[in-house]
This record gives structure tokens, C-alpha cells and sequence, in this order.
């Protein structure tokens, strides 16, 4: 069975991370309980603010958002690199391939753009108040994650049309344990030097954009408070640190994967488990420790929770 462009490859061999047996038990049973943590963590978040009526507000409907984004894009790829560690002959068809790699970037598009929004949500609940309820009204929030959603498919839609038309002929060993747009387009027979430079253009200024946005963004909104009142400027580094916490977690990893697209050893690999399994399970801790309103919820749904337990 041939490619979906007629290629004479048909499937792909992931090389996934070496060691020993005991070695990838070991990891095995690390990325299974990071997985773990990952469903039940992000998942307990939407489940919250769903629940509790005092998280019914722009910022923690972004927060459920992101936390569901981070479980689909966690399970693109760790359920797979669990199985594979402990299987001989990692082996993934053409068809899978694209769309493993498809998913990785519509989600991906999705988080970035999900991270502007939440920027924006604080900038306007900082900066502006009392126009806060006017802007971030249920409408916008909708229109937000619309768009987020529209921009990592566009996103990744642009770089399948090019690297779908590559014919793929020989070499099929691909050196990680997920298929992404850069490794794959090594393996194409012809000359590539057009579809790096899509994907350098695609994904890395996307990234590198929405990083200095972000940062940029975080740094304006600090000065403001600053600028009007030194006081409460350990406040608002207070509310932000979470979320400047988690762009750096998210970003770092993307930017050296994605700025150097076409990479000569497999370090990248070790830079797609930041991203797929260390800052998804992160995240919802992140978010749970530094947020007051989260804590407040959990307790009142621990109260809730034994109120009906004995009555």
C-alpha cells in the first residue's frame, strides 16, 4: 500500500529513546504516571470550573480551555511512546503519520494562540478594570477560542499541503518517538531546501512571534502597575507568575525544535517530552498553587463532597 501521494514508502520506523530493558521500564512507568497526572489533572480542571459557579468568569473559561487543549495534545503522542518503549519494531504508517503530525500542530497552534488570550484577559483585568466585564464579555471569549482553533488548523493545513506533494522513496527511520513536519521532510527524495524554508517560516516565526508577544505583553502590563502604583506591582507579578511561568515552559522546547527545524542529532526529541508530557502534567499544578480562587473551589467542593457523603 502506497502513501497518500504515491510514495513507495508506505510506513515509518520510530527509533524512540535507547537504553537498556530496565531503563525503558523505568521510563515507561515515569511517562505513564505523568500521563496520568496529565488526564486527571487537566481534566479535574475543566471538570472545576464547570462545577463551580464562582469560576464562571473569562479567565478560568480560557483555563479549561487550555487544560483540555493539553490533554489532546499529550495524547497525540504519550500513549504511543509508552507502548513503544517496550515494543521491538516501532513501526507507524504513512497515513498515521500525517496525522499524528497534523494533531501535534493544530494543537500546538491552539496553545499559542490560547496563551495570547490569556494574556489579553489579564492585561484587561489589570490595566482596564473597569472594562473588564464590557470586553471579556461571553462573546469574546467564544470569538477567542474560535480563533484559536481556526489558526492551528490554518497552521497546520499550510505545511501538510506541501510536505503531503513530497515523495518518500527510500529512507523511512525517523529518530523520535512522534512523526513532526521537520523530520519528515528529511526523508523525502527530492530536494527540500522549499518545504524547510515553509516550515522554518510556519513554525518557527510562530513561535519565536508568539514567544516575544507574550513576554512583551507580560513586561507592558508590569510597568503599568508599576507606573501607577509601586504597591501593587508584587500583586500583579503574583497573578502573572503562573502564566509566565507556563509560556517559558511551553515555549522554550518549540523554540529549539522549530528555529533550528532540520536538526543533526536527536536532542529535539528530548525537547518534544518538555512539551508533551513534562508541561502538560505541570501545568495544572502551576495553576492550582498560585491561584487562590482554585484553591477556594477545591475546598468548597471537598466540603460539597462530604455534605452529600453523610446526608
Amino acid at each position: 500500500m502506497d502513501g497518500l501521494n504515491g510514495s513507495v514508502v508506505s510506513e515509518f520506523v520510530l527509533l524512540g529513546l535507547s537504553g537498556s530493558l530496565e531503563t525503558k521500564v523505568i521510563l515507561m512507568i515515569t511517562f505513564s504516571l505523568l500521563y496520568l497526572g496529565i488526564i486527571l489533572g487537566n481534566l479535574f480542571i475543566v471538570f472545576l470550573v464547570i462545577a463551580d459557579s464562582h469560576l464562571h468568569s473569562p479567565m478560568y473559561f480560557l483555563l479549561a480551555n487550555l487544560s483540555f487543549n493539553d490533554v489532546v495534545l499529550s495524547s497525540t503522542t504519550v500513549p504511543r511512546m509508552i507502548t513503544d518503549l517496550l515494543t521491538e519494531h516501532k513501526v507507524i504508517s504513512f497515513q498515521s503519520c500525517m496525522t499524528q503530525t497534523c494533531f501535534i500542530h493544530t494543537m500546538g497552534g491552539v496553545e499559542m494562540v490560547l496563551l495570547i488570550a490569556m494574556a489579553f484577559d489579564r492585561y484587561v483585568a489589570i490595566c482596564k478594570p473597569l472594562h473588564y466585564l464590557t470586553i471579556m464579555k461571553p462573546r469574546t471569549c467564544v470569538l477567542l477560542i474560535v480563533i484559536s482553533w481556526v489558526t492551528g488548523v490554518i497552521h497546520a493545513m499550510t505545511q501538510f499541503s506541501f510536505v503531503i506533494n513530497l515523495p518518500f522513496c527510500g529512507p523511512n527511520k525517523i529518530d523520535s518517538f512522534c512523526c513532526d513536519f521537520p523530520r519528515i521532510i528529511q526523508l523525502a527524495c527530492s530536494d527540500a531546501a522549499n518545504f524547510e524554508f515553509v516550515v522554518t517560516a510556519n513554525s518557527g516565526v510562530m513561535t519565536i512571534g508568539t514567544f516575544f508577544l507574550l513576554l512583551l505583553s507580560y513586561v507592558f502590563i508590569l510597568v503599568t502597575v508599576w507606573k501607577r502604583s509601586s504597591g501593587d506591582l508584587s500583586k500583579a507579578l503574583g497573578t502573572l507568575s503562573a502564566h509566565i511561568t507556563v509560556v517559558v515552559l511551553f515555549f522554550t522546547p518549540c523554540i529549539f525544535i522549530y528555529m533550528w527545524p532540520f536538526p543533526t542529532s536527536s536532542v529535539d526529541k528530548y525537547m518534544f517530552i518538555v512539551d508533551f508530557a513534562i508541561t502538560p502534567a505541570l501545568n495544572p499544578v502551576i495553576y492550582t498553587l498560585r491561584n487562590k480562587d482554585i484553591k477556594i473551589a477545591m475546598q468548597r467542593l471537598n466540603k460539597k463532597f462530604h455534605y452529600d457523603r453523610f446526608c
